[in-house]
């Protein structure tokens, strides 16, 4: 049976104004009843979406589908099929065993919508023989390093059953290797030239100027941020150790390898060397007239001492570092550099390049404990010459996310004594309202904390009643449609910013996706945990 004909014969047994869940259940059931292969109904690939189809960034203002059965009567806000930029049976598998097991319907509604929004939404341009794929993080079009390595962490377990994931996902990690092997100081890019995909204006970075110097026709915004390179490492080491394809490892992706080692030296320096020689490998500054406004000391921020962490010029938020060691991006490094290694070894692969990364590895960890922590606190930011800043900031890599990070035990009790004080008002960023609170950061208004932020309460949490607060502080703070937001006003809930944020959307999911492992009474009727792809 072909997928026409599957297709069709789907259409004649529903009614016409059948739920887009329904159709799932049908299609679903027919793939089995009919052996029509898993592999093969994904063939569709990428999916450009049609002329009829509207755009996302409209359609997640607005209600669509019917209510879900729970009180809150969430939305269904995916797409119809016809308009989704990817099809992969086995994510419809996963959110169909989820849907059947999750007690809540709200809780089943809001995953079944966010789950499966990267591949239904961000994926821009797809050609498998170039090995070459486009994501977008959700409204504004361009691809951000960050945002990509998160928009595809909860499809990890997928992608050793899903050949056609995989391939999305190895064609992802090709493309950013070119982005970074040409600009390892940037972050945000334009469509590959191969896409013919029209080039978007960045109205911020029009007058900044950037050394090195940057090729406006590949790079969106050229903003330093450590957690970038650190977010391609966690990207490759998750495809491979899924699928063991070391093809992935070009000399593509050595090339990119090598860059990132190269910013790290080169950030890791201070300002001045013994001589006071000014050293700069990277300053970034507007120019009068610019939306993003000067820089100090040339572009180049505060100025930093020695520590054996790694500078960089911005926050995972976009925002401007106050200091240049950023503890949360020097720790994501460490445990992405510890993965980098294990790849390498596994693939037997650079294996000079593994030691490096050990070693690089061990000595950022080593700096972070002895000159991050104060009075048994991790600090945000430090400039290694005495100065410090305890705050936090709601996108990860953050201190709250250190546990989801992989750098410690959420038990830890350096960690456990940082949190107390992020979510409480000891955080200048945090922000409490009668019906949300969280911590934001200053990209958008301090009375504005991100749902993100709750997501990654609920990852350093093993307390049940914490993490149901979490929970449904954020199920019931959606706008009513179903999607989680950038930020959320703590004075009026209707009140957010960024109707369609994919990382946001992927990252509520990926957390549901653990708590169905680790606290399973929680969200289902039994105590047995769900993995997908298992």
């Amino acid at each position: 049976m072909v997928l026409s004909e599957l297709v069709e014969r789907i259409c004649s047994e529903l009614p016409r104004n059948c739920s887009p869940h329904a159709l799932l259940q049908h299609l679903w059931k027919l793939a089995i009843d009919t052996r029509f292969g898993l592999g093969r109904l994904a063939v569709a690939g990428a999916l450009s979406a049609g002329a009829g189809c509207p755009d996302y960034s409209t359609y997640s203002q607005t209600l669509h589908g019917n209510p879900s059965s729970g009180p809150l009567g969430l939305p269904y806000m995916r797409p119809d099929p016809a308009c989704r930029t990817f099809n992969s049976t086995f994510v419809e598998k996963v959110i169909l065993d989820m849907n059947a097991r999750l007690k809540d319907p709200d809780v089943a509604r809001l995953f079944e919508n966010t789950f499966p929004n990267t591949l239904d939404t961000t994926v821009k341009y797809l050609n498998k023989d170039e090995n070459l794929a486009f994501i977008v993080t959700g409204d504004i079009s361009a691809q951000w390093l960050r945002d990509t390595g998160n928009q595809f962490a909860h499809y990890r377990s997928l992608l050793s059953i899903d050949h056609e994931l995989a391939t999305l996902v190895k064609a992802v990690i090709n493309n950013e290797a070119r982005y970074i092997s040409e600009h390892p100081y940037c972050g945000a890019f334009h469509p590959p030239p191969e896409s013919g995909l029209p080039l978007s204006h960045n109205a911020w970075a029009d007058r900044v100027v950037v050394n090195p110097p940057i090729n406006n026709l590949s790079v969106f915004e050229c903003k330093y941020e450590l957690d970038s390179l650190s977010s391609f490492i966690k990207l490759s080491a998750s495809y491979y150790q899924a699928t063991k394809d070391s093809s992935m490892m070009n000399a593509n992706w050595l090339s990119a390898i090598d860059q990132i080692f190269r910013v790290m030296d080169e950030q890791s320096q201070p300002s001045f060397d013994a001589n006071f020689n000014f050293i700069s490998y990277y300053n970034w500054t507007g120019l009068p007239g610019s939306l993003a406004g000067p820089v100090n000391n040339g572009g180049n921020g505060e100025l930093k001492g020695y520590t054996g962490m790694v500078g960089t010029s911005h926050r995972p938020s976009d925002d401007l570092s106050v200091y240049a060691f950023l503890t949360p991006a020097n720790a994501m490094l460490s445990v992405e550099l510890t993965n980098l290694a294990i790849i390498l070894d596994d693939a037997s692969i650079a294996p000079n390049v593994s030691v490096q990364a050990k070693q690089w590895s061990r000595s950022i960890k080593a700096a972070i404990y002895e000159h991050a922590i104060i009075d048994n606190v991790f600090a945000y930011e430090i400039n290694g010459l005495g100065s410090v800043y305890m705050m936090d900031d709601a996108n990860v890599p953050s201190l709250l996310s250190l546990p989801y990070l992989g750098f410690l035990d959420r038990n830890d009790s350096t960690y456990v004594t940082t949190k107390k004080i992020l979510m409480s008002p000891q955080n200048p960023y945090y922000a409490k309202g009668p019906n949300f609170s969280g911590i934001g950061g200053p990209h958008i208004a301090a009375w504005n904390p991100w749902p993100m932020s709750q997501i990654t309460n609920i990852f350093g949490s093993d307390d049940d009643d914490e993490i149901l607060e979490s929970l449904y502080m954020i199920v019931n703070n959606t706008a009513g449609l179903g999607l989680i937001h950038e930020s959320i006003n703590i004075y009026n809930g209707n009140e957010y910013t960024r109707s369609w944020f994919a990382w946001a959307n992927s990252y509520l999911s990926e957390m549901i996706l653990d708590l169905a492992q680790r606290k399973p009474h929680l969200l289902f009727d039994s105590c047995e945990p769900y993995t997908p792809g298992q």
